[in-house]
């Protein structure tokens, strides 16, 4: 199924609890609601959680009080929660490739995310960019594919380590193109040494790459979208040189799987209203990234759908982290 189409038509999936839910509360909420980050203090998901945060507050009359616990790329913040007590009080915003790559690459994990947790509510998504130093002579993807397919190894591409969005993404086009490209992994930005010409290419998030082409010192060459970027109009998405190749990174909100059901649906009717709220839209919009309110089965949806792909493809190239 193509992404482009997945909020619009996903299966009717849920994740189940495998321990009965305690009755709900009547009175919630009627204390502070703790949000586990998995990043930390100052990060994407940092900065999204405590917008919705402000907006639920609003919403609920409690305050939503945020706790950062990185690490482990999200790992340590979702063991955290799925070992809190599930009343609602205690829930986890996170990347969804806590849910979507890590079970692939990481050999043990701290918890079983699709067995412990829940989906709550989706908040934010935004693809990545293909982006290129100045200096690089390929002006598009079709061009970099024809490169790499003349001098197999030769071209690098950077990534923000082994097993991450960018690093997956490109071994997947990779895969479908049969060309060879020479992946190279670092702990810290690689945008220094894409602009100085020690790497070739990188797969960027388009909050931080859209300031690096509107100055023009990277040159963007394709977009993982399902559609191209109303910001990068002349910039093609990766699917229309190779067909079904989107994706997007996403964030959400998870609970304890034994939430009760009626508090699970009064945080997503909260979380969604604020996905709906024109001010908190143009807040989101403002940093590069889009509003995404979906159903709570629509975004376990999402969560299979990447965790297929991403694991298919961790599988094929033998990526682990441990």
């Amino acid at each position: 199924m193509k992404f482009g189409t997945l909020l619009a038509a996903c299966c009717g999936l849920a994740l189940f609890a495998s321990t009965p839910a305690p009755a709900a509360s009547p009175e919630w909420p009627s204390k502070p609601i703790r949000v586990i980050v998995g990043f930390a203090a100052g990060t994407p998901p940092d900065v999204f959680a405590r917008m919705y945060g402000e907006y639920a507050t609003k919403n609920l009359g409690v305050p939503f009080v945020i706790e950062n616990k990185p690490g482990s790329a999200g790992n340590l913040a979702g063991a955290a929660v799925a070992q809190s007590p599930a009343d609602g009080y205690t829930i986890l915003y996170n990347v969804s490739t806590a849910f979507t790559i890590n079970p692939s690459i990481y050999g043990k994990l701290p918890f079983q995310p699709e067995k412990d947790l829940v989906p709550v509510s989706t908040t934010m998504s935004q693809g990545l960019v293909l982006i290129s130093g100045p200096q690089f002579p390929a002006k598009s993807l079709r061009a970099l594919l024809d490169q790499a397919k003349a001098r197999p190894g030769a071209i690098s591409h950077a990534s923000y380590g082994a097993g991450s969005p960018s690093h997956l993404v490109m071994e997947w086009l990779k895969d479908e193109t049969g060309t060879n490209m020479l992946h190279v992994p670092y702990r810290t930005s690689p945008i220094p040494d894409l602009m100085g010409g020690q790497v070739d290419v990188v797969l960027e998030p388009m909050a931080s790459a859209y300031p690096l082409i509107a100055a023009g010192k990277v040159k963007p060459l394709a977009y993982s979208g399902p559609q191209r970027h109303p910001a990068l109009p002349d910039t093609p998405t990766f699917a229309e040189v190779v067909p079904d190749l989107a994706m997007m990174s996403w964030h959400g909100f998870w609970a304890p799987a034994a939430t009760p059901p009626a508090v699970l649906e009064r945080l997503h009717a909260a979380m969604l209203a604020a996905s709906q709220d024109a001010g908190l839209q143009r807040r989101i919009r403002d940093l590069n990234s889009e509003p995404l309110g979906v159903s709570r089965a629509d975004m376990a949806a999402m969560v299979r759908r990447d965790a297929e792909i991403y694991g298919r493809i961790a599988k094929t190239r033998n990526i682990r982290v441990d």
